[in-house]
């Protein structure tokens, strides 16, 4: 396996977490009038579902020498052209008035920044590849290299 020149996990924010752990108290307002140590367990049960399934299913950016992977999607180093990193206002833009709905995606809306990846093959109608990052600067500054 090619060593990783750039890798990243897109773990959910702290606030994702939070926010689930409202199952909690849905799952004992429909289990408690049932019974109470099932409330409990059925409550505890659906978040620890919940939490395994936010962090089984987080996706990992890796750039390699001679590829590029973006969650479960691969391309060659030698089909990608520029990457320009984006943040705030702009990559608001990039996911919204200007997106193209030929790119390919990979967002989460708890990661603020983005890459565009512009691709050259010219059998892929794709246009570029749009991917979070908690690092769009660093990890475009990786794509860009030779």
């Amino acid at each position: 396996m090619p060593d990783s020149r750039y890798r990243e996990r897109l773990y959910p924010a702290a606030w994702v977490f939070l926010s689930t752990a409202l199952v909690i108290p849905a799952g004992l307002l429909v289990f408690l009038p049932i019974n109470t140590t099932v409330g409990i367990i059925v409550a505890l049960g659906m978040y620890a579902v919940i939490l395994v399934l936010l962090i089984a299913t987080t996706p990992t950016i890796e750039v390699t020498d001679e590829t590029f992977a973006a969650g479960r999607a691969r391309i060659p180093r030698s089909l990608l052209g520029t990457a320009s990193p984006f943040t705030g206002a702009e990559a608001i833009a990039e996911r919204g008035t200007r997106l193209d709905a030929r790119a390919w995606l990979l967002l989460r809306g708890w990661i603020p920044g983005l890459v565009r990846v512009e691709l050259n093959d010219p059998e892929d109608p794709t246009p570029y590849w749009l991917v979070a990052s908690r690092t769009p600067e660093k990890l475009a500054e990786e794509l860009n290299r030779s």
